[in-house]
């Protein structure tokens, strides 16, 4: 489907649209696909870092997170 197409149909959806509350949450999700570039370029580096933390297993339990913050914090 071609952009001005799908343009066309978000906006007779959105003409349609009695729920104010989903109103707003298209109104944030179009917003923040806005970001500043470079914020927007680290939030993405820092999700393929994680993705591939996790692939690796790079990864902790609840139990071992929970002992890593207690440590640092003194407790």
């Amino acid at each position: 489907m071609a952009t001005i197409d799908i343009k066309t149909e978000l906006q007779a959806l959105i003409e349609k649209e009695t729920d104010n509350s989903l109103l707003e949450a298209i109104r944030t999700l179009l917003r923040k696909s806005s970001l500043n570039p470079t914020l927007k370029q680290k939030l993405t580096s820092r999700a393929l870092k994680a993705e591939e933390d996790i692939a690796a297993g790079r990864v902790m339990n609840r139990q071992e997170l929970e002992n890593k913050l207690n440590s640092r914090l003194g407790i």
